[in-house]
């Protein structure tokens, strides 16, 4: 690499030195080339240092740019730029680098127009777009790094506007699509953003919908026929609106776009279509209708020029509060409709036809299309069949998003838990110790004074043997179907030579059940009494030298009716 300056003449004939530096250089294919450079000699020299490493890596890469100079090469000047993709030093790929974002966002908003999104879509994307490279201050595409972008977004969470979590998802997901169409059209080799995940938007909702019940919507359909003009409709216009809402699924830019020849009424069964210029996701849709819709339908179109506007639906601003006048409306009737003053008081704490229920579900026009995949749910419909009828794109967004579940579907799935028993026979509230005279005792003191019953056992792991069998007398737990560690727990015990010490063998370490050990009571009037316990405290009878047993949840009685468990059993000699 050589740097010098060139020297000319003027007019009038004196020789000059040329203002900028000039480097000669060889390039991949060992050609001679020369470039303006700049003013400054640094400058001038770090230039002609990155132009050698550009041409090293690609002579040792095979045509491959260093990835260490793409900044570099997007802040070089648009003719030395354009010089150095002349020579094929750097692709078109490295060449758009240097290109503004400005003018890399106005081609990706031409791709979304040719893709026949609409106007609307397009606008809020490119809008999105726009206002994360001027907030961080992005102007060439090697500047945007996803710690700018997230500190950005963040911020707005933080600030004024506080962003929910699915506007910032909103505005998170614009610019991923922008960074993957730059990758896709070859306009750089990875996206900068592709890391940063999305929020969680289920744990800030702040415009969830609910879905109507029956009695709601009857209401609101019965009030609105009846009711005043409202947004330049009628209130029957209105009502019918509804309907068509309600029983097809249709968004409100659907109805929108529906003339009187998008129905056939006639046609068995009745559909109704709207064009893939209006439909969500760009395909003509035909969808059945109910044959009493149809009929309705009929009456209502009836003397209308075909081709017509099928509804004078507003503008999408109006509508919300159209249908929140409508709600209030029909409240007030339901409310009025009370027998009793007391009853109308009840009504008026109630959240029937609210806009906005008290867990900050709303009721807009989006609501009603809501209402109708849940009914669809609600009514046994094949999941398949609800996503056909809502055409979603998936499954999963068809009944999660939209399958609300209404309180009568709450209580008739309640239906279907297995009757339990209640009262002395649950085992819901078991006693946490065995009462005698209004005091609570331990295990040995029952068993030695003859006050012992039952506490409740455990009637998943014991039999319990039918009143009025006599076991054998060398009958022992083996024979109640308890498990082999208690089995061992008592024959443990049996043949253990430990003295007895507070009511318990001392020095024996047996483990038993999950909630017991078997332990042996001193003889009393209940001679070779087993009980299975848990080793807690015990109130006045705890003894001082060793833990106490309290909660007996069952006997063996050698020579007894064998393993007791339910209250009232004494066994014999009680």
């Amino acid at each position: 690499m050589r740097l010098f300056k060139t020297k000319y003449r003027d007019r009038s004939g004196r020789s000059k030195t040329a203002a900028k530096w000039y480097i000669e250089f060889r390039d991949q294919r060992d050609t001679t080339r020369r470039l303006p450079a700049f003013s400054s000699k640094a400058a001038s020299e770090e230039l002609g240092k990155n132009l050698d490493r550009l041409v090293s890596y690609h002579v040792a890469t095979a045509g491959q740019t260093d990835p260490s100079l793409q900044g570099w090469i997007a802040d070089l000047p648009k003719g030395i730029r354009r010089r150095l993709l002349e020579i094929g030093l750097i692709d078109s790929e490295r060449a758009s680098m240097s290109k503004p974002l400005s003018e890399h966002i106005a081609d990706f908003r031409a791709g979304l127009e040719s893709k026949g999104n609409t106007a609307k879509h397009v606008e809020a994307t490119c809008t999105r777009i726009s206002r994360i490279l001027d907030g961080c201050r992005f102007t060439y595409w090697p500047q945007i790094t996803g710690t700018k972008v997230q500190s950005f977004l963040n911020g707005l969470r933080e600030g004024e506007e506080q962003l929910s979590a699915q506007t910032f998802n909103y505005y998170l997901g614009s610019l991923k699509s922008f960074c993957r169409w730059m990758v896709k059209n070859r306009r750089a080799t990875s996206s900068p953003v592709s890391h940063l995940d999305p929020l969680n938007a289920k744990t800030d909702r702040r415009h969830d919908r609910r879905a109507l019940s029956t009695e709601e919507l009857l209401w609101l359909l019965a009030a609105t026929a009846h009711g005043l003009p409202r947004a330049k409709m009628t209130g029957f216009e209105r009502a019918m609106l509804y309907r068509v809402a309600i029983e097809t699924g249709l968004r409100a830019n659907e109805i929108r776009s529906l003339t009187t020849a998008s129905f056939a009424l006639n046609a068995i069964p009745p559909t109704v279509t709207v064009s893939a210029a209006y439909s969500k996701h760009r395909r003509e849709d035909v969808l059945p209708i109910r044959p009493t819709l149809a009929r309705d339908l009929a009456a209502f179109f009836e003397g209308a020029e075909k081709g017509k506007t099928a509804f004078a639906i507003p503008s999408e601003s109006r509508v919300a509060g159209m249908l929140r006048g409508d709600l209030a409306s029909a409240r007030e009737a339901w409310i009025s409709d009370a027998k009793t003053e007391s009853e109308r008081e009840e009504r008026r704490k109630s959240e029937f036809l609210v806009y906005r229920d008290s867990a900050g579900k709303v009721a807009d026009f989006q609501a009603l299309r809501h209402t109708f995949i849940t009914f669809l749910a609600n009514g046994g419909v094949h999941p398949k069949t609800a996503q056909t009828l809502a055409r979603h794109s998936t499954i999963t967004l068809t009944m999660d998003r939209y399958s609300h579940t209404l309180k009568d579907a709450e209580v008739e799935a309640l239906k279907s838990l297995p009757d339990i028993p209640s009262g002395k026979d649950s085992v819901a509230t078991p006693p946490d110790r065995v009462e005698a005279n209004g005091q609570n005792v331990l295990a040995s003191c029952l068993a030695q004074n003859g006050s012992f019953r039952d506490s409740g056992g455990d009637p998943v792991r014991h039999r319990i043997e039918p009143e009025g069998t006599e076991p054998d007398d060398a009958k022992t737990p083996q024979s109640t179907g308890v498990s082999e560690r208690s089995r061992e727990a008592h024959r443990a015990i049996e043949s253990s030579s430990a003295p007895w010490r507070n009511g318990r063998r001392s020095g024996l370490k047996i483990r038993g059940l999950s909630s017991g050990v078997w332990v042996q009571v001193p003889p009393g009037p209940f001679r070779n009494v087993c009980v299975r316990v848990t080793a807690t405290s015990c109130g006045p009878c705890e003894p001082t030298a060793s833990p106490a047993f309290s909660r007996v949840q069952g006997a063996w009685d050698h020579e007894g009716r064998g393993w007791r468990e339910r209250e009232g059993a004494a066994p014999p000699g009680a």
